[in-house]
């Protein structure tokens, strides 16, 4: 497994990725709006996008500098999940966003992919020097809370979002 940053070899293997969560009625998070460009746009205008979100200068309020990855199997090339690491928080993803957002494609889940993912994106966070991440979930998604517990994640806070409307779970990993 690898982190792959996204470009245009990959655009079939990305609209499938994303197809595959529709096709679950499946929440679809840490693609770096993948899914609505692809609703919206298109996949060209998408890798525009995850270029313009890594200048760091020029990212227009209130978002944030951002590094997004597909997480690929080597053996076949295939698009297992996608993490997007934020390089700065602003107020609201400093309360209820984190500096990661990830998924995993649903075939392939409770396969260990979530966890040695964000391992690996933690690990990009470290080389940026950024050594509290945040990283949120729903209380109600307890697999999310597992892989984030098993990557060093100590629970900060539980709180209900209106945003999302639902309670959230917010954990520090220090690293």
């Amino acid at each position: 497994m690898k982190l792959v940053f996204p470009n245009i070899s990959y655009k079939e293997k990305a609209i499938a990725y994303i197809n595959e969560f529709y096709e679950h009625n499946s929440d679809i998070n840490g693609s770096g709006a993948l899914d609505r460009f692809l609703n919206e746009s298109t996949y060209e205008e998408w890798l525009k996008k995850v270029l313009a979100d890594m200048d760091i200068a020029n990212v227009e309020k209130p978002k944030v500098p951002a590094i997004t990855y597909f997480y690929v199997r080597e053996e076949d090339d295939k698009i297992i999940g996608m993490v997007n690491i934020r390089l700065a928080l602003n107020d609201f993803l400093r309360e209820e966003g984190g500096h990661i957002g990830y998924s995993i494609r649903p075939t392939e889940r409770q396969k260990h992919y979530a966890t040695d993912m964000l391992k690996e994106a933690l690990k990009v966070c470290e080389t940026i020097g950024i050594h509290e991440v945040l990283v949120t979930c729903d209380k109600s998604n307890i697999a999310s809370a597992k892989v984030i517990q098993n990557c060093r994640g100590e629970l900060d806070a539980e709180f209900y979002s209106a945003t999302f409307g639902e309670v959230i779970q917010r954990y520090v990993a220090k690293i």
